[in-house]
């Protein structure tokens, strides 16, 4: 937009091209055509009240509130117009309420008309103090007024979800809540219902308000009418500490803002950062913060007697027993090191460099979950010390021709990317095309071609995905994602990078865990070393060599299941362990075992779990809430956050770290989550330069009698370790089921609806089945949800075989 002066008529400097000129409140503007006369005016400064609109949204004119007078070719339009519905024109002169008494007067009555029952509840509503109705009530309302009527009330509140709830005297019917879900999520749940004056928001009666996304509608509902069960009266806006913060529970990065009041996290907002999360968070990400107060949160070091038991220990004794225990297994077998997925960046870098300058090995590897040495390969050819400048982003996928998604489901495993998916599928027709074994909810809201792939075997599927496929990735700007699925299917990784090259096509990593990325640019794998340096690079060991001052090995380290299978069988004498949930990698049971038989075991955590039961120390760690630094989202991109809560008492793992390696006789200098930021950027950024994977594409396995190829993924909302003491959000969870289509129920004899159990020599699971489009002789399980816990229960994976039968008949064991 150009702001024109004052000037001679005769002297007029010419519109822009696809511009037009108007007049605002006696200024003379250029504004690119089909703007909306409420944009214009607020690239002028001019504030126009309103209600219904946002610039994320679709126009509605549905609340009136932001009424202007307008002329055209010298005429006044008969009544005020909508200004966020009407779009700029050439020769329009537009009157704000600033200028026009005509267009005060009319906001002021659709002030009057919107409180005529708006119920006085301020000092109790959980909008009060921060509420535009409030706001704009005192700065373009009447100070009394014409109805004195009873107001209309409603019984309250109606919980239209277990997390969402309804005040409907208090809506002013203004449709963002409804529009959002319809055009942002995709999830249609939330409608208008009835007519006239019994007009309300509402819900089908049997059709919760199930969606990922629902808390948006609560942070964009501009009255108070839509309000989160978990923080509903808990505190008033004024009391709340604001800290602005980044979401630690996917790769995306999401600028948050967490408010906190009496050192108790009370509630998370999505914060406003366009190159990001827009003004979004899925749902996991807005209320799964309660596991910083959880009853099985660590405070204390905890030290193992000699009678067995875990004691609490001071840091001084807790620090002198890990270091001798590490010491005397570095001069036993050596040590490997787990560090977890969940990590900041400058938490990563403290252990990578723990590894190499204090244990001296390599072993070390942050994938605690299935891996493989292809994606090793793959991490080093495509990602490490990529940049936002040279990698794939937000912004690329939605401008995208083209999105091809492989070992991931956006909705289920980054919610952000699934919402500009959606959007560039609305706004300019994306094709979408999704490798995967069924047609999930995401595809369809995002009008994906589903690619369908049997479990194993989505490399074929991939190296020749169609003609259709390899033409509309061969146009400009075209992306392929890739999750970090990918490691369970062999050579997928190979195909996507040949894939690429073969079209030219972006490759994007999506992993599924926050600290993910800034693991590999930290150097926290066996083969990579930080800033995106390989560990057989001799000219890239020199380097670190001069800057750490210790030597680095040479030789590449162990991945996580080979670090696991060598002290198990007492190969390595020690393990550091940071944050890993056994029960999420490929074998549980296994891993379980390693960290038994291990000689001595370190674990630095934050909250109980497999891993504290058998550790000789234990060394509690600081959550995000109680520590700084930054994530790198999958992007590349750097999201940097602050400490939100006290932190008295409680250490980031880079200064345990730190203070263990100078017990160790070395330091690693990582005493603040700044000075390994600092130290960190000093190295600086490359790529790797790997070579790009080439390995055999896996081959399906066939089930025999009775049997089906297993696939499985998580959802979104499922019993993941960040999301203990949520009932309301575990409450919006989508329900797991045995899935199959409807040939391979009738083979192994299944219903719709009725219970089905997979089994293997380990265990069983039982679920309703639901009917869906996948392939003959495949069954899918969510991963980790209630009642599927597949890996610990089934000790199989993705790919493998199962049997499966009606729940309760003995065939099917």
């Amino acid at each position: 937009m150009t702001l024109t002066p004052e000037r001679n008529a005769t002297e007029e400097t010419p519109v822009p091209e696809g511009h037009v000129r108007l007049t605002i409140d006696g200024q003379v503007v250029d504004a690119p055509k089909g703007e909306l006369l409420i944009r214009t005016c607020e690239r002028l400064g001019i504030v126009i009240p309103r209600f219904c609109d946002h610039p994320l949204l679709d126009p509605a004119g549905a609340c009136r509130q932001c009424l202007v007078e307008v002329e055209m070719g010298g005429r006044p339009m008969p009544k005020p117009q909508a200004s966020c519905t009407m779009t700029v024109a050439d020769g329009m002169v537009v009157k704000t309420q600033h200028t026009s008494e005509r267009a005060d007067k009319a906001q002021q009555g659709v002030m009057e008309l919107l409180l005529i029952n708006h119920p006085l509840d301020c000092p109790i509503c959980d909008k009060g103090g921060e509420c535009p109705l409030q706001n704009q009530a005192m700065a373009h309302g009447r100070s009394d007024s014409r109805f004195v009527e009873t107001k209309r009330t409603f019984p309250k509140p109606l919980p239209i979800s277990s997390q969402v709830l309804l005040d409907r005297e208090r809506c002013v019917l203004c449709q963002r809540c409804t529009r959002f879900s319809e055009e942002i999520a995709g999830d249609p749940f939330i409608d208008l219902l009835e007519r006239g004056a019994k007009q309300q928001i509402g819900v089908a009666e049997d059709q919760p308000f199930q969606s990922y996304f629902s808390g948006n509608t609560i942070q964009i509902c501009p009255v108070g009418a839509l309000t989160s069960a978990a923080y509903r009266f808990r505190s008033r806006p004024f009391d709340l500490r604001s800290t602005p913060g980044v979401c630690e529970h996917c790769s995306s990065g999401c600028a948050s803002r967490t408010d906190s009041r009496r050192g108790t996290v009370l509630r998370r907002l999505a914060g406003n950062d366009p190159e990001v999360n827009e003004e979004w968070l899925c749902d996991k990400g807005r209320f799964a913060f309660r596991y910083t107060g959880s009853q099985g949160r660590i405070t204390r070091p905890l030290v193992r007697r000699a009678d067995g038991t875990l004691e609490e220990a001071s840091w001084t004794e807790a620090l002198a027993v890990a270091a001798e225990g590490l010491l005397a297994a570095r001069a036993a077998g050596g040590i490997g090191v787990l560090p977890g997925g969940r990590l900041t960046v400058e938490d990563a870098y403290a252990y990578a460099k723990f590894a190499r300058v204090v244990a001296g090995t390599n072993d070390i590897d942050f994938r605690a979950r299935p891996h493989s040495g292809e994606e090793l390969e793959f991490l080093a050819a495509h990602v490490a010390g990529g940049t936002p400048q040279d990698s794939v982003t937000f912004t690329a996928v939605e401008n995208a021709p083209a999105v091809l998604t492989v070992g991931t489901d956006p909705e289920e495993e980054s919610g952000i990317v699934f919402l500009r998916l959606r959007k560039a599928y609305r706004k300019r027709g994306l094709r979408h095309f999704q490798v995967g074994p069924f047609t999930s909810y995401g595809a369809e809201k995002t009008g994906a071609t589903v690619l369908h792939a049997v479990p194993g075997a989505e490399a074929a599927v991939v190296a020749d995905p169609g003609a259709d496929v390899v033409a509309a990735l061969e146009q400009p700007g075209a992306v392929i994602l890739v999750g970090d699925r990918a490691a369970e299917s062999p050579g997928l990784y190979s195909a996507v990078s040949a894939l690429a090259a073969r079209t030219g096509a972006a490759i994007g990593w999506l992993p599924r865990r926050a600290g993910d990325r800034g693991a590999v640019e930290a150097g926290a794998l066996p083969t990579l070393l930080p800033g995106g340096r390989l560990v057989t690079d001799a000219a890239a060991r020199a380097e670190l060599e001069q800057v750490w001052g210790a030597p680095v090995p040479s030789a590449p380290g162990r991945d996580g299941d080979a670090i696991l299978a060598a002290a198990a069988s007492g190969e390595l004498a020690a393990l550091v362990v940071g944050g890993v949930d056994p029960q999420d990698m490929a074998d549980p049971t296994a891993a379980i075992t390693a960290l038994r038989e291990v000689g001595f075991l370190v674990s630095l955590e934050i909250h109980t779990s497999a891993v504290t039961e058998l550790a000789d120390v234990v060394l509690p760690v600081a959550p995000d809430a109680q520590r700084s630094g930054a994530y790198v989202n999958w992007e590349g991109r750097r999201r940097e956050f602050g400490v939100a809560l006290d932190a008295t008492g409680v250490l980031p793992d880079c200064r345990v770290l730190d203070t263990l390696g100078v017990e160790m006789d070395a330091d690693l200098f990582t005493q603040t989550p700044a000075a390994a930021a600092g130290e960190l950027e000093r190295l600086g950024s490359r790529r790797a330069g790997g070579v790009a994977p080439d390995h055999t594409a896996g081959q399906a396995r066939r089930p025999g009698y009775g049997q089906a190829v297993l696939a499985t993924s998580r959802q979104m909302i499922d019993d993941g370790s960040l999301q203990i003491d949520e009932p309301a959000l575990a409450g919006t969870a989508r329900r797991p089921y045995v899935k199959v289509n409807a040939a391979t129920a009738e083979r192994l004899a299944l219903v719709e609806g009725a219970e089905a159990t997979v089994r293997t020599d380990r265990g069983a699971i039982t679920l309703p089945v639901a009917l869906t489009d996948l392939p003959d002789g495949v069954v899918w399980l969510p991963t980790c949800s209630p009642g599927s816990h597949v890996r610990p229960t089934l000790g199989v994976g993705h790919g493998d075989l199962v049997t499966v039968g009606p729940a309760g008949n003995g065939s099917a064991s």
